[in-house]
């Protein structure tokens, strides 16, 4: 009896699961189907981050942002770039500023 999946995972989970006297099942994402998959992977796991707020779901999230970059063309250093660009510029969130209303003076 085979359980559907039809997900994006780890590179060495079919490997694992074969280790494991399991029959797998894969195929090679194209490129945009690649996107798509991240996409939906990164949702699951934020979704699972929240749930139970876990370093280990949060290193998952922050593969997942590695990949996306990585899909664009961009490396972890590019990306680290970005956001420390971002930061100088606007900020970070450490101070847990909060912006109830803006109005004109």
């Amino acid at each position: 009896m085979s359980r559907a999946y039809d997900k994006l995972v780890r590179d060495d989970i079919p490997e694992l699961l074969r280790r494991d006297g399991k029959r797998v099942e894969t195929h090679t994402a194209a490129a945009d189907e690649y996107v798509e998959r991240l996409d939906a992977k990164l949702d699951e796991e934020i979704a699972e981050y929240r749930e139970d707020g876990s370093l280990e779901e949060l290193a998952d999230v922050l593969e997942l942002v590695y990949a996306l970059a990585a899909a664009e063309g961009a490396t972890r250093s590019e990306l680290e770039e970005l956001r420390a660009e971002k930061a100088e510029r606007n900020g970070r969130f450490i101070d847990r500023t909060v912006l109830e209303s803006v109005g004109e003076e």
